[in-house]
């Protein structure tokens, strides 16, 4: 049947890795690229070697794109995820879903009443150092997951960022950027959540920008910087997840897992890699622990490549609609629970994703074919 013909509508920064994963992976081809100022999308189609450059009313009206992958700013994807859905094409996305829980459940509701797919970054779950993880848990290494703690802790962004305002405005913030990261990993690792449960601050409600070149801006910050959450997963393990711009340093781990035989130190999930460290109960230090998966670099792409897969194969693709969205309504979750002074019970659920196969690396992708 051959690869699934792709079409990505976005072609900012991020879009590069994207592009890249096209001349990567073989379960994909990029034929086409849109974008609101067209000169990128011609520039990134010069670049990498895509066919055709246009507006995205041509891209969404190609009747050989069969996946649109919506790299948008989070306030387009919704929009973008809709028309694309209405094309009759099936859509990947970059996180978040949408900005809103109404949105979310409006796409996956048209994918559903359409018969398409909906995917969605992160895909940084899939590789070699979250993967080893969820192999070590599902064999014991820990015993059962008891608990867990997840850490993304910073001074926010507009000392390095040419437009940092976005991220201090609804629907950015420190949970929002970051967030899915972390949550779509504990998700992978301990499995879905029941209810949640925080606290949240602005703690400097105006920042002033001292990269360039919006050097001395000022940003009015309305969004909370500093969020504090308790979740209460559907098997019983309790996490903290700590999201925040507030802070200057810190020496707290991304994520560890405790369980009732030791403890695993999981690696940045915003990263594919290691390091892995382990300490079982009986153990006097930590043991860094070897990669059993492949992906260690920057994958970005590898969740689409399991989605075109998918579609060819008729199986459920890992990084799909129903877990971005439960992630979606965690992080809101968060937010409402501390406006509201009382925990937040999920509506939705997910099912805790496939594990990689063993034996599947940059060489062998292939492999995913018929796993």
């Amino acid at each position: 049947m051959g690869s699934v013909k792709v079409g990505i509508i976005g072609c900012g920064n991020i879009s590069a890795i994207y592009f890249k994963a096209g001349q990567t992976f073989d379960a994909f081809d990029i034929v086409a690229c849109a974008d609101l100022d067209v000169s990128r999308a011609q520039a990134r189609a010069e670049e990498f070697g895509v066919a055709k450059a246009c507006s995205v009313d041509e891209l969404l009206a190609d009747p050989e794109i069969e996946i649109v992958v919506n790299l948008t700013i989070p306030g387009a994807h919704a929009e973008v995820a809709t028309a694309a859905l209405n094309a009759g094409k099936h859509v990947y996305g970059e996180k978040p879903l949408a900005v809103t829980r109404e949105e979310g459940k409006n796409i996956l509701n048209l994918a559903k009443e359409k018969g398409l797919l909906v995917g969605n970054a992160p895909d940084t779950f899939l590789g070699g150092g979250i993967q080893t993880c969820r192999k070590l848990i599902d064999d014991g290494w820990i015993g059962e997951p008891v608990s867990a703690t997840a850490f993304m802790m910073g001074h926010g962004h507009e000392s390095w960022h040419p437009d940092p305002g976005f991220y201090y405005q609804v629907g950015g913030g420190p949970m929002f950027d970051m967030g899915p990261y972390y949550i779509t990993a504990l998700i992978n690792l301990i499995g879905p959540v029941k209810r949640v449960t925080g606290s949240t601050r602005i703690t400097f409600p105006e920042r002033t920008i001292t990269s360039q070149p919006k050097y001395g801006e000022k940003i009015q910050v309305n969004t909370p910087t500093h969020i504090a959450g308790v979740l209460d997963f559907e098997n019983g393990a309790i996490g903290t997840l700590i999201t925040s711009f507030d802070v200057w340093h810190h020496q707290m781990p991304f994520i560890e897992i405790y369980g009732t035989e030791g403890t695993l130190r999981v690696p940045d999930p915003n990263t594919f890699g290691g390091p892995i460290h382990i300490r079982r109960y009986d153990a006097s230090e930590w043991s860094e622990m070897p990669l059993t998966h492949g992906f260690t670099e920057n994958s970005r792409g590898l969740g689409l490549a399991d989605m075109a897969y998918a579609l060819r194969n008729h199986r459920k693709h890992r990084a799909n609609g129903e877990l971005s969205y439960h992630v979606l309504e965690v992080m809101h979750g968060f937010h409402d629970a501390s406006d509201q002074g009382k925990h937040y019970i999920l509506e939705s659920h997910c099912d805790k994703p496939e594990p990689l196969p063993l034996g599947i690396n940059e060489n062998t992708v292939h492999s995913l074919l018929n796993r």
